[in-house]
């Protein structure tokens, strides 16, 4: 579990990173819908339940604050015969109204450590090409433009 303090103009808050829980499903599917995509509530519940089984090859974690749920991201370690193991981030979304205040970078860094400690020697995220906003967002925190099809990647430092 990571804590993270949020700036705001009123005052601070602190945000909670931690797993993903079935409880957070109701929260997970409005934050679905704004990253674009739809999704039941059964499905999610379905697919947070279906983690249990593998827990080594893959994760999400929630970005908490006071009980609501305002981001999350998905990380699973990718086994390729072409290439050496590594983590990609297949989802991140943040609430709208709690964008611009770290909590994606705070996310991606929580899902970088697990990628990391599971045995990738890269992280990578992709991106559909229209998203110019999550571009300027994986360039500013460290990851690399690695292919045509913006497939991007990060290494430790």
């Amino acid at each position: 579990m990571d804590i993270v303090t949020v700036p705001s103009p009123e005052k601070s808050y602190a945000c909670t990173i931690r797993h993903i829980d079935v409880r957070d499903a109701a929260q997970v599917c409005t934050l679905i819908q704004q990253l674009g995509y739809e999704r039941s509530l059964r499905d999610v519940v379905g697919w947070i339940e279906s983690l249990a089984k593998n827990q080594e090859g893959q994760a999400a974690f929630v970005a908490e604050l006071a009980g609501e749920i305002v981001g999350w991201i998905e990380i699973s370690i990718q086994h390729r015969l072409q290439s050496a193991p590594y983590a990609l981030i297949g989802g991140l979304v943040v609430k709208e109204g709690f964008r611009n205040q770290r909590l994606g970078l705070r996310l991606c860094q929580h899902s970088e450590v697990w990628g990391w400690q599971h045995g990738a020697s890269v992280i990578r995220v992709t991106s559909r090409s229209t998203r110019a906003d999550a571009h300027r967002f994986y360039l500013r925190n460290g990851y690399g433009v690695s292919k045509i099809s913006h497939v991007f990647e990060k290494r430790p430092e």
